[in-house]
């Protein structure tokens, strides 16, 4: 069976891709910078807002919580990823 010098040609446009696509994925964009580190804080609800809590935290952005009950005022910890703009309550704070 020969390959004619089209099929090599994809052959070898489809390798080059391959690799450039690893080459990518571990080099420029590593998996890793996907998964956050979790943070825990305790945090005061600065605005319940239809339920929508907004609170600030030591790294300086801004956090929103959905399906929040709880009023302004109250002490609450949070988990949320590194850097991102929400968070989730862990457990209000006494």
């Amino acid at each position: 069976m020969e390959i004619s010098s089209s099929q090599k040609a994809g052959l070898i446009f489809g390798g080059a891709f391959v690799v450039a696509g690893l080459v990518l994925s571990t080099l420029v964009f590593p998996f890793w910078n996907l998964i956050r580190e979790d943070v825990y804080e305790d945090v005061e609800l600065l605005n319940n807002d239809n339920g929508i809590c907004y609170v600030e935290t030591s790294d300086a952005v801004p956090k929103t919580i959905e399906d929040c009950t709880l009023v302004p005022g109250d002490v609450v910890t949070i988990k949320f990823g590194k850097g991102l703009a929400w968070a989730t309550i862990v457990e209000p704070s006494q």
